[in-house]
């Protein structure tokens, strides 16, 4: 049996990630970026698919940390011989992408084993490997890694080997290297220097974090965590940088999250800015208005780390799963799916834009503009759901209530920057959703809204009404449904997202308590006065992360263990708005909102918040957007 989901641990370059376990092995790399073919994928196989283990012979036990305030990982080795230090970490990258591995002696004379097999095409191809006079070169297809290291190497049943002792005192390292093959060798990096300007980026990075108090640790890893799964060239932000790790152990509820999905915009905003990130929330906000652009009837759920629209979902056949669960998934169907609710999330995502960066400008009008004309002729349709179910479409109340979202964030928008819009309409829209919405979602008989019109079944995804602002947090009807949620859909102390027995969304099988609920259920039972219970139960989910602080998609209850993809950006994003709520700081009001001293100022030239600093930028000389 191989590791557990939270045995492994984050290592990263913000462009692609690798997981190193607590044995020393790395399992899962996609090179050359999040989204690009794995060359380590032992994490959903075995050996033979591929992986880089470096680690003491015979019999140790391992602890391991994060440096502190960074991205490199630490895992002490102690065995009867002595112990070693094990450090992890990949360079920001200029050209090329790096994975550098150094040894360090604590104590005694510890004899060590390095094994390196890669596989390229997702634990495939067999790549052809030539000796050079400091390492190997491996080239399989249009993929080139170059292995350099202070030790001596050999082949051994395909795979490279290094056999070297390591005294107190003594470093030993390997680098290894991506390039591509129909190019020359690529540079390596001077393995200590590498260390130090790693160590400098993040330090640098997490000191522009504004968040302290009880929770300081935690939030810092989480924003940390963000930073690594966004992708540096477009400021993308991945759902997760792998693919597959199910839901359910042994079950088929497995995806690939490799992706940008538009429903974590607001969150993503928030969590940014509320941080003092305002370069990185800027970055993601452009990523959704070139993802957006083009006909607002084509708007997707997901896009691809560069925007991609072409998502193509397979199945890997010789690959067995994560312990044996089938299949793994290349790409995602879902992202051809209707799902009503991403217009409210965009939309939102523009007013907190607007109030924390200050940054609207007149094409992005257009483009939302569009975007609420185009809902108004689809808001009554049914569609798949926040869940991405695979059944038939429903009337989603999550769906609808985002719609409302929708059109009251525009209404704002446009009133307070006199825009030319259909405000009239726009609000009887808004008017007949909410009124919809209070007749056909509410169950008297639950004294709670329901997952969709005229159902009986919860759905956690409720417990964001008062949350988004669709009722008062003091509203009964609000209070009844965050009851309602709590009583149905808890398992064992923790938060399903629904109940899947029946297989209505369309699927076999089960799934664990999926985390980001629960941190949603923090934040509405702190919106509804229940702060004590909010506080300890906040508490309770964060000793779910594994050791070195990471959260995956969600937590199996019956075999305490955590699953699916790993770590989850949706999970620490949740979290780290839970938190501010838990801080007093709700989600409008951890931003600068709108200030009438300053007065309007027109779209065409705007102030760009960053931090402390503020400069005037004139919107790109576009012709008029034409849809």
């Amino acid at each position: 049996m191989g590791l557990k989901i939270e045995d492994y641990a984050l290592i990263g370059d913000c462009e692609t990630a690798a997981l190193v376990g607590n044995n020393g092995s790395i399992d899962w790399l996609c090179w050359p970026d999040f989204s690009s073919n794995a060359c380590f994928a032992a994490l959903l196989g075995d050996k033979s698919n591929g992986y880089w283990c470096i680690q003491p012979e015979g019999k140790w036990k391992s602890k391991r940390q994060y440096r502190d305030h960074t991205l490199i990982l630490e895992t002490t080795f102690e065995c009867k011989e002595g112990a070693v230090k094990l450090i992890d970490f990949m360079p920001t990258r200029d050209d090329n992408s790096d994975v550098v591995r150094i040894v360090e002696g604590l104590r005694g004379n510890v004899r060590m084993r390095m094994e390196l097999s890669l596989r390229f095409d997702y634990g495939h191809t067999v790549p052809w490997v030539t000796s050079t006079k400091d390492g190997v070169r491996a080239v399989g297809g249009p993929s080139l890694t170059v292995l350099r290291s202070s030790e001596e190497t050999h082949g051994e049943k395909l795979m490279t080997v290094s056999e070297f002792t390591v005294s107190k005192g003594e470093r030993k390292w390997f680098t290894l290297t991506y390039g591509k093959s129909h190019k020359g060798d690529p540079p390596s990096p001077k393995p200590e220097a590498a260390l130090r300007s790693t160590e400098k980026f993040w330090l640098d990075w997490t000191s522009r974090n504004r968040r302290d108090g009880k929770y300081a640790d935690m939030i810092e890893r989480s924003l940390i965590t963000l930073k690594a799964l966004t992708y540096q060239p477009t400021g993308g932000v991945v759902a997760a940088p792998t693919t597959s790790l199910p839901e359910s152990l042994g079950g088929a509820r497995n995806w690939d999250y490799r992706y940008c999905w538009l429903r974590d915009t607001t969150f993503t905003l928030v969590a940014l800015m509320s941080a003092g990130y305002f370069e990185e929330a800027q970055a993601w906000q452009d990523w959704l208005l070139r993802a957006l652009a083009g006909s607002p009837d084509q708007v997707q759920i997901m896009y691809g780390i560069g925007g991609e629209r072409s998502l193509v979902e397979w199945e890997v056949d010789w690959l067995p799963g994560y312990e044996k669960s089938k299949p793994v998934r290349i790409g995602n169907a879902a992202a051809k799916q209707m799902q009503l609710d991403i217009y409210g999330e965009v939309m939102d995502s523009f007013y907190h834009a607007e109030m924390g960066l200050n940054t609207l400008r007149e094409e992005d009008f257009h483009i939302w503009k569009a975007l609420v004309e185009h809902l108004r002729k689809v808001w009554m349709l049914p569609d798949q759901g926040i869940w991405e179910m695979r059944g038939g479409p429903q009337h989603f109340t999550y769906s609808k209530v985002m719609a409302w979202v929708a059109f009251d964030r525009a209404i704002q928008l446009a009133e307070h920057h006199d825009l030319d819009v259909a405000l009239d309409a726009w609000k009887r829209t808004r008017d007949e959703i909410h009124a919809e919405v209070c007749e056909k979602a509410w169950d008297k008989r639950k004294n709670s809204f329901v997952q969709s019109y005229e159902s009986r079944v919860m759905d956690a995804s409720l417990l964001l009404i008062p949350l988004v602002g669709f009722l008062p947090v003091d509203d009964p009807r609000v209070i009844g449904t965050v009851e309602a949620v709590q009583k149905e859909l808890m398992q064992d102390g923790f938060l399903l997202r629904y109940k899947t027995k029946g297989g209505k969304d369309g699927l076999s099988g089960s799934e664990g308590a999926f985390l980001a609920c629960s941190f949603w259920l923090v934040s509405a039972l702190n919106a509804i006065g229940r702060k004590s219970e909010a506080k300890r139960f906040f508490e309770r989910l964060l000793k779910l992360s594994n050791d070195v602080g990471l959260l995956a998609e969600e937590y199996d209850t019956k075999h305490k263990r955590q699953v699916g993809n790993f770590p989850q950006a949706f999970s620490h994003i949740t979290l780290l708005v839970a938190a501010l709520h838990l801080e007093g700081n709700g989600m409008s009001d951890s931003m600068q909102g709108w200030n009438s001293k300053k007065g309007k100022k027109p779209l065409k030239e705007r102030a760009v918040k960053r931090g402390s600093k503020s400069k005037k930028t004139k919107a790109p000389g576009r012709k008029k957007a034409v849809y």
